[in-house]
């Protein structure tokens, strides 16, 4: 029972028995230090157990979890049996010596006995005085493994948080993009229903007007077929004086022209339903764009901040992200997320009025945390100079004086060259040859706060 009751009241967290215990909104208690010490390293501040989001930063004291604790300890400590000093398990007495040969303390009687003949023996307080020494030194490595292991599990715990934030981020723009094309797409029906609703008022309203003109030419001709039944009807005499008027107005009317059978009267069907899905999926390339190249958030230094479309890049406070290993810490630079290790890949780069900037591909190393420059190629622009770097060489300046405001980066796998120009003018700035294999990622490193912006594909 005792055991269980120390169950209850043991942290989650620390799994030792609460100090200071907090209270969550979701029922869970943590001690106060150990839910801090959580937070600390999380994105956002969520229950450890259920993930339940918090709203309070600083949760209330459970009183009561704190004296059931409390009164526990003090049980427990009153209850707990006084040290006395060990014995020999064979002779049951005091153990005064230490054994060098077998590493253990025994009793005076063990000193002379068959089993320690010929062994040295200490006394128990100098080989102690003796032996400590190695033991502190065991008892600070383990614990500087232990800070070790803690410190991973600080990083553990810090990607666990952003983990999450990731999901929330990436599906409420998954769900914003999807929303955005259901919206095109329900603007596209609305257009095509409108397109044929009209054609079909248009249409009504003239095969209408046809039938109003029909029915005006058979009530005249009903009205002339009622006009010379009735004259042949009447006598001799009348008929024949009426007979020339008539003969006219019988033959006035069958001057009459027939309507023709009207052509194009009904809907154009093929025109609203042919190819209709393939006519939408032409119209929606215009509403999208696609870039050559699509950031990697994860290989992002701290201090720079992405787009939501992981297109642009720029420069701001550091942010808290955990440290793994794709991650860039030695220059303010951010990488592609797919790399080439064949065929021809080109990306324009928008670099503005920046005046310090540079572009490139870097063939990652994970032992090196992406910071290994020897396999870095880069041209960079700086103080007005634009120099050529391969991570080998020192840098060379470049003797180019005109100040470009779009770049383009060409690599050519095959051939394994890297091309820089000018975007708008086709201006050759430098190029690299390099006998890399590795797969090559773009390159991107931004110093100030002017962005820079990759450009859509045409």
């Amino acid at each position: 029972m005792a055991s269980q009751t120390e169950e209850d009241l043991s942290c989650p967290i620390c799994q030792n028995i609460f100090k200071d215990p907090v209270l969550l909104s979701c029922s869970h208690s943590f001690c106060k230090g150990c839910l801090q010490k959580w937070w600390s390293v999380k994105i956002i501040n969520s229950c450890p157990v259920c993930k339940a989001l918090s709203q309070q930063r600083e949760p209330p004291i459970n009183l009561a979890l704190r004296n059931l604790c409390e009164a526990f300890l003090r049980d427990r400590d009153r209850g707990a049996p006084k040290r006395s000093e060990p014995l020999c398990g064979v002779h049951q007495k005091k153990l005064r010596l230490f054994c060098l040969e077998h590493q253990r303390p025994v009793c005076l009687i063990c000193r002379d006995s068959k089993a320690h003949d010929k062994h040295t023996f200490r006394p128990c307080d100098e080989a102690a005085e003796e032996y400590r020494p190695a033991v502190r030194e065991l008892l600070r490595s383990v614990r500087e493994k232990m800070d070790l292991f803690e410190k991973v599990r600080e990083d553990y715990d810090r990607t666990a948080g952003h983990i999450e934030f990731q999901a929330h981020h990436t599906e409420r723009q998954i769900r914003e993009e999807f929303e955005n094309l259901r919206r095109l797409l329900q603007e596209e029906e609305d257009a095509r229903v409108s397109a044929l609703m009209d054609e079909v008022q248009q249409k009504a309203q003239e095969m209408k007007e046809k039938i109003q003109e029909l029915t005006k030419g058979m009530a005249s001709l009903s009205g002339t077929a009622g006009a010379v039944e009735l004259q042949l009807r009447s006598a001799d005499v009348p008929f024949l004086q009426n007979y020339a008027a008539t003969v006219e107005a019988a033959r006035r009317d069958l001057l009459l022209d027939a309507p023709p059978t009207a052509a194009g009267a009904l809907v154009d069907v093929a025109k609203h339903l042919g190819n209709l899905s393939f006519g939408v999926w032409e119209k929606m390339k215009g509403w999208v764009s696609r870039w050559p190249v699509i950031l990697d958030p994860n290989s992002a230094h701290p201090d720079l901040r992405l787009s939501e479309d992981l297109t642009s890049v720029t420069r701001r406070e550091r942010q808290k992200l955990p440290a793994n290993p794709e991650r860039i810490y030695s220059y303010p630079a951010v990488l592609g997320s797919a790399g080439y290790d064949s065929g021809t890949h080109s990306w324009d780069v928008e670099v503005g009025d920046s005046s310090l900037w540079a572009l490139g591909v870097l063939a990652p190393s994970p032992q090196k945390n992406n910071n290994d420059p020897s396999k870095l190629l880069k041209v960079a622009f700086c103080d007005g100079e634009y120099t050529a770097d391969s991570g080998v060489d020192p840098p060379g300046v470049l003797p180019i004086t005109k100040r470009f405001h779009r770049i383009r980066v060409h690599l050519d796998c095959d051939k394994r060259r890297l091309s820089f120009s000018d975007a708008a003018s086709e201006t050759h700035i430098h190029t690299f040859k390099y006998n890399f294999s590795e797969k090559l990622f773009p390159y991107f490193n931004v110093v100030n706060a002017q962005p820079l912006k990759i450009m859509p594909a045409k």
